[in-house]
């Protein structure tokens, strides 16, 4: 081989391998790109995980302003996670802005029909804006798709009970086997059973919530008012007193009245004379018509004259169209010895509630006083008209009848 021809063959020789080499050069590029590329998605998906995470501790804390841009900037990076919307929305339903909510939500909907959470949310804002079968078909659809979370089954039973529901929302609440020992539908059932007008019912279903979550205060006060509604006023003054203790600090003065007509149904009208005091010590207070019509209540009880006189004359300054005021200055009238008074007093009442059997029988009592007993057996019958269940009332009558109204007590009760 000639040297021309060497120098051509090394020449391309050469080439080729220049070739190759620029060859392997771009493919390198090309895959490195790729890698570039991937490895840049992946740091994006991770930084909006780690945005996300940030925004739900934010949330959590209480911090929404915070919670808010951290779960934008979650979006930002990536707005195809149904969590990212679903946290958005919930952000802006504590904010208050039921629109944006819901346009987050229902993103988070469309991304992912069947996550429960969004379906969950959906229903809160729902109700909040008062659509309340709407509201209902979300919560029951949430329970569909996660049928081990009975907060969904309760929060779908709640809607059918707003909307009269009443033996769907029990069929609903108790066809689920994994519900058996949920505090939540313990307690929804006791809902039902006073609605139903079943309170002893009610007491079973809110004790068997209660020993499944003992720490809860709305179920002990939900168990309360149910013993308050069926007598028992021992075993409700008692878990009332815990749950004045657990209030600490906190205004609570409904829990402060429930103590007070627990007491006075005890037979403790000193200490319930004590209890109404406090609620009408204050600023608050002075304008608590409940608060004063108990003071006067008790007071009639312990014979109370001044305590008596200065709840008459409170509720009457407070509440001039209501009854107990001027039923209130009877008794203290009746009691001073002053039936006339007593009787302009107790019919003034009357004229604000006709139908009052107690009003009734005590202007029969002060008809008596009055020695006008054909008037006060015709006020005891109304009293008996009115309320024919109550057994007093008849016998006021049938003594009224054999002329032995004597030794008859100063109150309405």
């Amino acid at each position: 081989m000639s040297k021309k021809t060497r120098a051509a063959t090394g020449a391309v020789s050469l080439i080729a391998g220049l070739s190759l080499t620029l060859g392997g050069c771009s493919g390198q590029g090309r895959y490195t790109r790729e890698a570039v590329s991937q490895a840049e998605e992946k740091m994006s998906v991770i930084k909006a995980g780690t945005e996300w995470k940030m925004g739900e501790q934010a949330f959590l804390a209480g911090d929404l302003e915070k919670a808010l841009r951290r779960v934008d900037a979650s979006l930002s990076l990536n707005d195809t996670v149904t969590k990212s919307h679903v946290l958005r929305g919930r952000v802006l339903l504590e904010q208050g802005d039921l629109g944006e909510s819901l346009m987050a939500l229902k993103t988070a909907e469309a991304l992912d029909p069947e996550d429960a959470d969004a379906q969950y949310y959906l229903g809160i804002v729902h109700e909040r804006l008062s659509e309340t079968e709407v509201a209902m078909e979300h919560y029951r659809l949430a329970s569909e798709l996660d049928g081990h979370n009975p907060d969904y089954a309760v929060a779908a039973a709640e809607m059918m009970i707003d909307l009269g529901m009443l033996g769907e929302a029990k069929a609903y609440l108790t066809g689920g086997p994994t519900f058996e020992h949920a505090p939540g539908v313990r307690q929804a059932l006791g809902h039902i059973a006073r609605i139903e007008g079943d309170p002893e019912a009610a007491v079973g279903h809110f004790a068997e919530a209660r020993l499944l979550a003992p720490e809860d205060s709305a179920i002990l006060e939900d168990l309360v008012r149910a013993q308050m509604a069926i007598g028992d006023f021992g075993d409700a003054e008692s878990n009332i007193v815990r749950l004045i203790a657990k209030a600490g600090d906190e205004e609570r003065r409904d829990l402060v009245h429930m103590r007070a007509r627990c007491l006075t149904h005890l037979g403790r009208p000193v200490e319930a004379r004590d209890a109404f005091r406090e609620l009408t010590a204050d600023a608050i207070g002075q304008n608590d018509v409940a608060a004063w019509i108990g003071l006067g209540e008790v007071s009639t009880v312990i014979r109370d004259e001044r305590g008596l006189r200065r709840a008459a004359s409170r509720v009457v300054a407070l509440a001039p169209s209501r009854p107990e005021g001027y039923t209130l200055w009877a008794i203290a009238y009746r009691q001073a010895g002053d039936p006339q008074k007593a009787l302009s007093s107790i019919e003034r009442a009357l004229a604000l509630a006709p139908t009052d059997a107690a009003g009734h029988a005590f202007r029969g009592l002060v008809l008596s006083d009055l020695g006008r007993e054909t008037d006060a057996q015709r006020a005891f019958a109304a009293a008996v008209q009115n309320d024919p269940q109550t057994a007093k009332y008849r016998t006021l009558l049938s003594h009224a009848q054999q002329g032995r109204v004597v030794g008859v007590p100063a109150t309405t009760e």
